[in-house]
């Protein structure tokens, strides 16, 4: 992916980004936004769609009440301040995938606004720190169509409609322009989806469209920051349609050096919309947005005042989960779990659910988390498969934990018997039991092993009797070895130790 190089570091350095999100979420309803239509992602094209879908003559807009629930949910969990009563306003606007002619948003009154995320962010002297973005607005309004430019015969002449989407539910999420770097920006992203996909609102797929992010780039001289704050923020281009965060995060790098660049050989960055050429690792200029585009907003006539009073809060905030800091912070107190690994075990909601189910039965729930975030996901990422695909289930997972903890099985042969298990496809019990190897927990046997070890390494005994004390690893990886991995390790260990302590 090739990005601008020309630039130095120092002159890179004389200039402050200034970036804010616009991102899009589909909401995911049984029906649309304002009629009764299926709310699902594909089916033959406009085979999803009504009169009031295309804003026949006649046909009048109903409120979807689960969408309003969904958009307090989501708005809750960004911290924000449910307005108790918002208004719906028409958006004029003339596109071929907008049949009405105009979109149901909000605009002036939204239904929720003054939130905040919190993302993992750097200081000036280079500490880590967590920094809270502020988020301006979350707003309700209805998605267009689709219109498609490619993939039928006549494609270089002719763009196809498919009026399926129009409808869908949507929440509008608008951050303050607080973001200063693209890492930021994909921490910010990180994080919504998270707490979204943790609220069950959206499914926040990407690729369906689920999930959109627009982002508005600008800078500024970091002098001018200092002095003069927001008044010196600098013209923004607003990067369309990107649609991975990766993309995003790179699309923000190259758009920032390319500002900078223009600005360096003395030109004017222009308000525009741009688009993210992954293949080219560039953006390219769509529209000028010189002037401001009037949208003619005015109340929805066909809609009453959407009023969500402190009865129906209080009943939505009910369905409300616990959201991941706050469970990765409850994990890491109750089960004694490393932050490392809390993070990976509450990335999704079912992952979570899944370790604490498993970790309520099991003997040891560090030993559980250990086995899911090192042995299991190292398998399932080599074998491609997700973690309801895993051959191994949580049951198995609960048995292989116990197992070890109590010294019935060592570190080697749980290894063996999970590739087993994913070689053949079967669960950790069936393989237990048909291979289930013999842990030597006799001590008799296992000084005797010692015994032939040392015998056989004078080298290593004299090491160790002239104060080389590591050496004993040594010894207990040779014992291991003779064992075919079924000594017992604690217990050769601590004998190791004692046989060569005894030698003087």
């Amino acid at each position: 992916m090739s990005t601008l190089t020309a630039l130095s570091p120092d002159v890179l350095a004389k200039y402050q980004p200034v970036i804010g999100l616009e991102v899009h979420v589909q909401l995911l309803t049984n029906s649309k936004a304002f009629c009764g239509c299926v709310n699902k992602y594909g089916g033959e094209p406009n085979t999803h769609c009504c009169p009031t879908c295309l804003g026949l003559p006649g046909a009048l807009p109903v409120l979807n009440r689960r969408a309003v629930e969904f958009a307090v949910l989501a708005a809750k969990a960004i911290n924000c301040e449910i307005r108790e009563t918002s208004i719906f306003s028409r958006k004029n606007y003339f596109y071929p995938d907008s049949p009405k002619g105009y979109q149901i948003s909000q605009f002036d009154k939204p239904i929720a606004e003054h939130g905040w995320i919190e993302v993992p962010a750097f200081d000036a002297s280079g500490a880590a720190v967590t920094k809270r973005i502020g988020v301006t607005r979350l707003h309700m309004e209805e998605d267009a169509g689709k219109s498609i430019h490619d993939g039928f015969a006549d494609s270089v002449s002719k763009t196809y409609i498919d009026l399926n989407r129009c409808g869908t539910p949507l929440v509008e999420i608008v951050s303050e322009p607080d973001l200063r770097t693209a890492d930021e920006v994909f921490e910010y992203l990180t994080k919504l989806k998270e707490i979204l996909l943790y609220t069950g609102v959206s499914d926040c797929n990407m690729e369906e469209g689920s999930l959109r992010c627009d982002a508005n780039v600008s800078v500024m001289l970091k002098r001018d920051a200092a002095e003069f704050g927001a008044k010196a923020y600098g013209t923004k281009a607003e990067v369309k349609n990107v649609n991975s965060f990766r993309y995003i995060r790179a699309a923000v790098e190259y758009e920032i050096e390319r500002q900078i660049g223009v600005i360096e050989d003395g030109g004017r960055v222009v308000q525009e919309s741009r688009l993210w050429n992954s293949a080219e690792g560039r953006t390219y200029s769509m529209r000028s947005k010189e002037q401001a585009h009037d949208y003619r907003y005015f109340p929805e006539p066909d809609l009453p005042p959407l009023v969500v009073g402190a009865e129906w809060q209080a009943e939505i905030l009910k369905m409300m989960p616990e959201l991941p800091e706050a469970r990765r912070e409850r994990m890491i107190r109750e089960y004694e779990i490393s932050a490392q690994d809390a993070a990976t075990l509450a990335a999704t909601r079912e992952f979570a659910d899944k370790f604490e189910d498993a970790a309520k039965k099991a003997k040891s729930p560090r030993r559980v988390a250990a086995l899911l975030t090192s042995e299991l996901t190292m398998r399932l990422r080599a074998a491609g498969l997700e973690l309801e695909q895993s051959p191994v289930s949580m049951a198995g997972v609960v048995m292989a934990a116990d197992l070890a903890e109590s010294g019935e099985l060592s570190s080697k042969m749980l290894k063996q018997l999970l590739d087993s298990a994913f070689e053949k496809n079967e669960d950790f019990p069936v393989v237990y039991e048909r291979e289930k190897p013999k842990q030597i927990s006799d001590t008799g046997a296992i000084e005797a092993m010692i015994d032939e070890v040392i015998a056989a390494n004078g080298k290593q005994v004299e090491q160790y009797r002239g104060g080389k004390k590591t050496v004993a690893a040594f010894f207990v990886g040779q014992v291991m070895r003779l064992s075919k991995g079924q000594a017992n390790p604690a217990l050769l260990s601590e004998l190791v130790v004692k046989k060569l302590n005894a030698l003087g």
